[in-house]
Parts: C-alpha cells; sequence; structure tokens
C-alpha cells in the first residue's frame, strides 16, 4: 500500500511539472504595470490592420494573446500591452 501511494505522488509530481512544459504562449512581453498598458481592443485593431481575422483575444502572462484567421490558417499573435509590439507569432 505504501509503495501505491508513493508512486501517485510520484505521478502527479510528474504530472505538475510537465504541465508547465506543456504552456504554448509567450509570456514575458512588458514589466509595466497593468494600469500603463494599451487596450485589448488596440491589440485587434493592430492584427486587423495585419490582415488576420480576429477570433479572441487573452491576457497570457504580460501579453495580450490575439487568436486570428489568416489565408485559412489560426494564428497566435502575442503582442506587448505596452506598445502593442509583435513580440511572437505561432500558427496553430
Amino acid at each position: 500500500m505504501k509503495i501505491i501511494k508513493i508512486m501517485v505522488v510520484a505521478l502527479a509530481a510528474g504530472l505538475a511539472s510537465g504541465s508547465a512544459a506543456l504552456a504554448d504562449g509567450y509570456k514575458d512581453c512588458t514589466k509595466l504595470d497593468k494600469a500603463s498598458w494599451k487596450t485589448t481592443a488596440e491589440a485587434e485593431a493592430k492584427a486587423k490592420a495585419a490582415g488576420y481575422e480576429v477570433r479572441q483575444t487573452k491576457i497570457e502572462g504580460t501579453c495580450y494573446e490575439v487568436y486570428g484567421v489568416k489565408g485559412g490558417k489560426l494564428f497566435e499573435l502575442f503582442y506587448s500591452p505596452e506598445d502593442l509590439a509583435l513580440k511572437h507569432t505561432k500558427a496553430k
């Protein structure tokens, strides 16, 4: 019984550490306080101006993560909320 408990704890620890590796987002875009950030609407407008059809926007760490479709493909665009600079793009 003790061995089973040890295995369960080890498995849980492995899953917890593996979940950080599964996170696919870019998370460090700015060190500014959120009160100084530009709006998500401005990030969406920037993506639209670049030709993306915006589907969703959320905050990922200190980045705006905009999901957009361009050329039939889904992309994740990571913008700095400080100056709306595109920090990272990931095709899905």
